[in-house]
């Protein structure tokens, strides 16, 4: 069972899955990075570029997920080293901070609230979101084209790609792709038939928003709402 609720940082997600049974699952690109927590782990989930496929192991997962292009400040690596992998978070951060913070993660009631609280700290010691890349995320979701969203906010092709790099893992249009996905599924899980939720999510055609879930999403789109 898969339940989540605001987190107290602006912007983020803290959320609890416990799979119901064994077999592997997956996870869809959404622009986002996570904090997770795992059999007595704490990791970071990159951004991705087409489903992850869990391994099914054992046991809940629970995880803070940061809204697109504001984890890699929180965190002190570039999005683009984490693109399409989940690491330890010893693998990046010294290794005595990491067993405090486990520490501090498995004494607590519930690791929801910890990982919550650790998030709000690392807020507090990073530099604050950059507005640009916000609005990036804001005009892109709302289907706004490349082009005209980096001429917008006065950022040539390159310098918007090598900042999108850095924020979200890969480049702008591949973040655009992310988002339709994303806009393309709420509608098809609210009952909205495909040909529309391919007209009213910026898809040339029912059979354009086909192909995308098919690649993004690893199997086709009746498959995946099933």
């Amino acid at each position: 069972m898969y339940v989540e609720r605001p987190s107290r940082l602006p912007g983020a997600v803290v959320w609890r899955n416990t799979p119901a049974g064994a077999g592997a699952g997956r996870v869809l690109p959404d622009g986002c990075m996570d904090l997770l927590w795992h059999g007595d782990r704490l990791l970071v989930a990159g951004p991705d570029t087409r489903a992850y496929a869990t391994d099914g192991a054992p046991g809940g997962w629970t995880g803070v997920r940061f809204g697109p292009g504001t984890a890699p400040a929180l965190l002190g690596v570039p999005a683009h080293e984490l693109r399409d992998r989940r690491v330890a978070l010893a693998d990046l951060w010294p290794a005595a901070e990491v067993r405090r913070l486990t520490a501090l993660v498995r004494a607590a009631a519930a690791p929801a609230g910890a990982l919550d609280e650790l998030a709000l700290r690392l807020a507090a010691d990073a530099p604050p979101p950059d507005p640009l890349l916000g609005h990036l995320v804001t005009a892109l979701d709302a289907g706004r084209p490349v082009a005209a969203t980096a001429g917008e906010l006065g950022l040539g092709a390159r310098q918007l790609h090598r900042r999108s790099l850095a924020a979200f893992g890969y480049g702008p249009k591949t973040l655009a792709r992310v988002l339709r996905l994303q806009r393309a599924l709420r509608l098809a899980r609210q009952g909205v038939p495909f040909a529309e939720t391919a007209a009213r999510t910026g898809f040339a055609d029912q059979a354009h928003l086909s192909r995308d879930v098919k690649e993004l999403a690893g199997v086709p789109l009746r498959r995946l709402l099933g």
